[in-house]
């Protein structure tokens, strides 16, 4: 009898435990067609089981530029985040890769992560973003995309560096940039910002791509595509990298100018300047007025038709092209058009914002995938229309 009673009640204590596990089973079942509705569903329940509650947002040490006001806005957001209670939130700035490294390590000590918003200040910070992958921690690339960690991104964002080039090509080419042309390219560093920068300029040449400007809400196409070998030529005397400095192009203009613009002189009385950032615009607007050119330079720049572009949107260039500025009658002065292609550091924001998207599962990117914000070309007939950030030092 009591073998026949312990058999009962182990029968019952099977049914029991399968019964109460079948809802537990049957949800498994259903979810792996979830991730290509919701992809963010199966990586964010890692992250409330182990206990996290926490964003990190890694970026810049408040300093000057664009990246400055990128830690404006993103200490802006993370105290928002604070303030709403669902997540906390924690700004750590830095001002190398290998400072980012290190606070990936505090990150993972601190065993709290929820997901992390990455923007690498140099290719150095790669290991920290290796280091967050092996710990199965998700996380946005922000602005410099770096190669290899950007397949494990859960999504990697920026303002489409590709149309930035396409729209200096566009712009320079509109004003007389021919093959054979004088062009100095002031370039920021070696990461991805700019080498998309210089494929996008030399795809619209090739009329590989087409620059579509979010203002006009036009498409423009080149008439007559260069070939490579033209481009190769245009690109091969005149370039450096600056550091997104004004100092960095000050001092390589105040070497090389006097031959580039003796050059432009003798060629066609054209000179058209690549400049990928706000920041080195203004090296060339310091050197002006520094009076570190000698006289002859100066009158022979003044005779060239000088085009000169820049990217970012500092209010502070903003004001040379409106002609409020204390510099604006230098420009006036020395370049005969002058633009910035609109690349607002605000976009920190609405990347922190794709963070909470993820973790509310309101997400439908895959793994690896890019989000690019459009820019668009502000020069002296568009520029009231739009406000620039304060930045330049």
């Amino acid at each position: 009898m009591k073998k026949t009673i312990s058999l009962i009640l182990c029968l019952l204590m099977a049914l029991s435990v399968f019964g109460c596990a079948a809802p537990a089973a049957s949800e498994p079942a259903a979810e792996p067609a979830a991730p290509a509705a919701e992809p963010a569903a199966p990586a964010a329940e890692p992250a409330e089981t182990n206990g996290g509650d926490t964003i990190y947002v890694l970026g810049p040490t408040p300093d000057h530029g664009w990246t400055a006001q990128a830690g404006t806005y993103a200490d802006k957001k993370v105290a928002e985040i604070n303030a709403a209670g669902k997540w906390k939130a924690v700004y750590m700035p830095a001002s190398t890769g290998e400072e980012q490294v290190d606070q990936v390590n505090t990150i993972l000590a601190n065993g709290n992560a929820v997901g992390v918003v990455f923007f690498a200040l140099e290719d150095s910070a790669k290991a920290g973003q290796e280091a967050l992958i092996g710990a199965d921690i998700p996380f946005i690339s922000f602005d410099r995309i770096i190669e290899g960690p950007d397949k494990y991104a859960i999504l990697n964002a920026s303002g489409d560096n590709w149309q930035c080039g396409a729209g200096i090509a566009y712009w320079l080419e509109k004003n007389g940039m021919v093959p054979g042309s004088t062009l100095v390219t002031l370039i920021g560093d070696n990461g991805t910002v700019c080498t998309r920068r210089q494929e996008g300029f030399e795809q619209y040449l090739r009329g590989e791509i087409d620059y579509a400007d979010k203002h006009t809400g036009e498409k423009y196409h080149i008439a007559t595509p260069w070939t490579q070998e033209q481009i190769d030529a245009l690109t091969a005397d005149y370039k450096t990298v600056c550091n997104w400095s004004a100092d960095g192009a000050y001092g390589y203009l105040e070497q090389k100018l006097p031959e580039i613009v003796s050059k432009a002189k003798a060629n066609d009385g054209n000179l058209f300047i690549f400049s990928m950032d706000d920041e080195m615009t203004f090296g060339m607007l310091n050197l002006i007025e520094a009076n570190a050119l000698d006289d002859a330079t100066k009158a022979d720049l003044e005779s060239l038709n000088v085009n000169i572009s820049a990217i970012g949107g500092m209010a502070e260039l903003y004001a040379v092209m409106d002609g409020t500025g204390s510099q604006a009658a230098t420009a006036a002065k020395y370049f005969d058009n002058m633009m910035s292609v609109y690349f607002s550091p605000k976009m920190m924001e609405n990347v922190i914002g794709y963070m909470l998207d993820y973790l509310d599962g309101n997400w439908s990117y895959n793994v690896g995938d890019g989000k690019y914000e459009e820019v668009w070309i502000v020069d002296a007939a568009n520029v009231s229309q739009y406000e620039g950030f304060a930045g330049h030092k």
